[in-house]
């Protein structure tokens, strides 16, 4: 593990934004390294720990000399949103992008989506609404609910586009790093504008179809973030 904002230029970087995810986190960034190292990209892994209190820091410690570069940055401001952003804008990979550190999309997932980069699509998410996705364990009650209020308010924004919150997103590096520079979300509404903001500079936001797992563990809080985030896609929708 090195410590880096400046990092050498890769292929590909993948950021981890983790929050007290010493539990999560280790078995997610095997899977990921090992993964990466068979693939053609060069490549580096990015856990950006956004102030945690637990022993995040401690646990990713132990995949110094790993066959795939793993390194970490801190983000003091609060929110996925901000790591996130903080993960981007320090990166100078040729694509970039940001997964959860739960697993819940398989990392296999990444074998289409960097084809797709590759073409040239500007954006590539994965997503569990796309034809041929499916849900291996399917979500509560109450966060399906959620969800679909959610999918119908983001909609005003992003009108094509099934499902903005699958947390496995890819991107042209040197465009998402100028789209991030304007960005202002921090909380769990922060994909949405991203990906308003690509499709308002006139590209083009590509679906992937996935396998996806409702993993427990999510810091999302009906109660202390389901209003914050409904306010935050009121303010996306009306920006330009």
């Amino acid at each position: 593990m090195t410590f880096a904002l400046s990092r050498p230029e890769v292929d590909l970087e993948l950021i981890f934004p983790a929050l007290n995810e010493e539990h999560r986190l280790p078995s997610t960034i095997e899977l990921t390294v090992d993964y990466l190292a068979e693939r053609p990209w060069t490549s580096a892994v990015v856990v950006v720990d956004n102030d945690s209190a637990d022993r995040t820091h401690d646990v990713v410690r132990r995949f110094a000399g790993a066959p795939v570069p793993v390194y970490t940055i801190g983000c003091s401001d609060r929110g996925k949103g901000a790591a996130v952003r903080r993960g981007i804008s320090t990166s100078s990979a040729r694509y970039v992008g940001f997964a959860d550190a739960d697993s819940a999309t398989p990392i296999e997932t990444l074998e289409p989506v960097m084809a797709l980069l590759e073409q040239g699509h500007a954006a590539v998410i994965a997503s569990r609404r796309a034809p041929g996705a499916h849900y291996e364990i399917e979500q509560s009650a109450l966060r399906r609910c959620g969800g679909w209020l959610f999918r119908r308010m983001a909609r005003f924004s992003l009108p094509g586009i099934a499902d903005t919150q699958c947390g496995f997103k890819f991107f042209d590096g040197p465009l998402i790093r100028e789209i991030v520079d304007g960005c202002h979300v921090d909380g769990f509404a922060f994909d949405v504008e991203i990906l308003a903001r690509v499709g308002r500079r006139g590209h083009r936001v590509t679906e992937v179809p996935v396998a996806w797992c409702d993993v427990p563990g999510s810091t999302f809080s009906a109660r202390r973030d389901g209003l914050r985030s409904m306010a935050d896609l009121i303010r996306i929708s009306i920006a330009r």
